[in-house]
C-alpha cells in the first residue's frame, strides 16, 4: 500500500482493539493499521483534517473496521459522513460492535456498511472472527480502484 494505511480501526475499548490489532498480525494481515478511539479522530483521519491534514484522499483505508458506542460521535454517524461524501463512499467498512440492538443493524445496512459483526464475547471465537475478516477484505475482497477516491477516470 505504499505507506498507506490499510486498516482504519475505529475502536474505543483497549483490550478490543490490542486484541483485533495482535491478531491482524498474527496473521500477516496488516502492516498498516491505524486507531482512532472516538469517531471525532476517526472522521479527522478519514477526512484528512486537524492533525492528518497532510494525509491524502489518494490513499485511503483498504478497510475500516467500525466500532458503534464511541465517544464524542457515534459509530453510525460516522457512517453517515463516509457515504455522503463521494471520495470516501467506495471505502469498505465493516460495523464491528457488541450491540445486539437490531435498530443498529437494520440502520448500518441503510447507510451502506459492507458488514455487520457482533463481537464475540467468547477470546477464542473473537480471534477467529477478526482473522476471517482481514481474509476476507485485505486478502480475497478485490479493493476499489483508486481512481475511485481521486476522481480520476
Amino acid at each position: 500500500m505504499e505507506n498507506g494505511v490499510e486498516i482504519l480501526l475505529v475502536e474505543d475499548a483497549p483490550a478490543d482493539a490490542e486484541l483485533t490489532l495482535r491478531e491482524l498480525r498474527r496473521n500477516n494481515l496488516a502492516n498498516h493499521v491505524h486507531v482512532a478511539e472516538d469517531g471525532v479522530d476517526a472522521l479527522d483521519f478519514i477526512f484528512c483534517r486537524g492533525p492528518f491534514a497532510a494525509r491524502s484522499f489518494a490513499a485511503p483505508p483498504r478497510l475500516i473496521l467500525l466500532d458503534l458506542k464511541l465517544p464524542r460521535v457515534s459509530g453510525i454517524e460516522v457512517l453517515r459522513a463516509i457515504r455522503e461524501d463521494p471520495r470516501t463512499k467506495p471505502i469498505p467498512v465493516v460495523i464491528m460492535t457488541s450491540s445486539k440492538e437490531q435498530r443498529d443493524l437494520v440502520e448500518g445496512y441503510k447507510l451502506g456498511v459492507n458488514a455487520y459483526i457482533q463481537k464475540p464475547v467468547d477470546f477464542e471465537e473473537f480471534r477467529k472472527v477478526i482473522q476471517g475478516v482481514g481474509m476476507f477484505w485485505l486478502v480475497v475482497n478485490q479493493p476499489p480502484p483508486r481512481e475511485m477516491f481521486t476522481g480520476q477516470s
